[in-house]
Protein backbone atom coordinates (compact mmCIF):
# COMPACT_ATOMS: atom_id res chain seq x y z
CA UNK A 1 0.00 0.00 0.00
CA UNK A 2 2.60 2.46 0.96
CA UNK A 3 4.25 1.72 -2.68
CA UNK A 4 1.18 2.75 -4.08
CA UNK A 5 0.57 5.74 -2.07
CA UNK A 6 4.09 7.04 -2.82
CA UNK A 7 3.36 6.80 -6.78
CA UNK A 8 0.49 8.80 -6.19
CA UNK A 9 2.24 11.43 -4.20
CA UNK A 10 5.24 11.16 -7.10
CA UNK A 11 2.73 12.12 -9.57
CA UNK A 12 0.99 14.84 -7.71
CA UNK A 13 3.74 16.50 -7.18
CA UNK A 14 5.30 16.25 -10.98
CA UNK A 15 1.68 17.96 -11.80
CA UNK A 16 2.09 20.65 -9.14
CA UNK A 17 -1.45 19.57 -7.16
CA UNK A 18 -1.01 21.97 -4.20
CA UNK A 19 -0.88 20.22 -0.47
CA UNK A 20 -4.36 21.46 0.05
CA UNK A 21 -6.01 20.36 -3.24
CA UNK A 22 -4.02 16.61 -2.55
CA UNK A 23 -5.28 16.27 1.13
CA UNK A 24 -8.77 17.15 0.08
CA UNK A 25 -8.88 14.48 -2.69
CA UNK A 26 -7.47 13.07 -0.03
CA UNK A 27 -10.20 13.24 2.13
CA UNK A 28 -13.17 12.91 -0.58
CA UNK A 29 -11.63 9.48 -1.83
CA UNK A 30 -12.00 8.38 1.59
CA UNK A 31 -15.21 9.23 2.66
CA UNK A 32 -16.63 7.86 -0.47
CA UNK A 33 -15.12 4.57 0.05
CA UNK A 34 -15.84 4.27 3.66
CA UNK A 35 -19.68 5.66 2.89
CA UNK A 36 -19.74 3.30 0.12
CA UNK A 37 -18.83 0.24 1.96
CA UNK A 38 -21.44 1.55 4.75
CA UNK A 39 -24.20 0.79 2.02
CA UNK A 40 -24.86 4.62 2.73
CA UNK A 41 -25.07 4.36 6.28
CA UNK A 42 -23.51 7.13 7.12
CA UNK A 43 -23.98 6.48 11.13
CA UNK A 44 -21.87 2.97 10.47
CA UNK A 45 -19.58 4.75 8.44
CA UNK A 46 -18.61 7.61 10.83
CA UNK A 47 -18.39 4.44 13.70
CA UNK A 48 -15.87 3.39 11.38
CA UNK A 49 -13.87 6.75 11.04
CA UNK A 50 -13.91 7.45 14.46
CA UNK A 51 -16.34 10.70 14.66
CA UNK A 52 -19.73 11.47 15.36
CA UNK A 53 -22.09 10.95 12.46
CA UNK A 54 -22.97 15.33 12.59
CA UNK A 55 -18.96 15.69 11.99
CA UNK A 56 -18.97 13.32 9.14
CA UNK A 57 -22.55 15.02 7.83
CA UNK A 58 -20.54 18.50 7.94
CA UNK A 59 -17.72 16.95 5.95
CA UNK A 60 -19.78 15.73 3.92
CA UNK A 61 -21.46 19.09 3.40
CA UNK A 62 -18.36 20.59 2.63
CA UNK A 63 -17.53 18.33 0.09
CA UNK A 64 -21.06 18.08 -1.34
CA UNK A 65 -19.68 15.70 -4.34
CA UNK A 66 -18.94 12.80 -2.19
CA UNK A 67 -22.84 11.49 -2.30
CA UNK A 68 -23.76 13.00 -5.33
CA UNK A 69 -20.81 11.19 -7.06
CA UNK A 70 -22.06 7.71 -5.26
CA UNK A 71 -25.59 9.19 -5.84
CA UNK A 72 -26.18 8.21 -1.86
CA UNK A 73 -27.60 9.83 1.06
CA UNK A 74 -26.93 10.06 4.88
CA UNK A 75 -30.35 10.99 5.72
CA UNK A 76 -30.17 10.23 9.68
CA UNK A 77 -26.74 12.18 9.48
CA UNK A 78 -28.44 15.10 7.88
CA UNK A 79 -31.84 15.36 9.19
CA UNK A 80 -31.63 14.31 12.86
CA UNK A 81 -28.96 16.46 14.39
CA UNK A 82 -29.62 14.26 17.77
CA UNK A 83 -27.19 11.39 18.15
Amino acid sequence: MRVKLQELVIEMVQREIPLNLAKREFENAFLREVISRHGGNCSAAARQLGMHRNTLSKKIGQQSDVLRYHKMSCPDALTDPVA
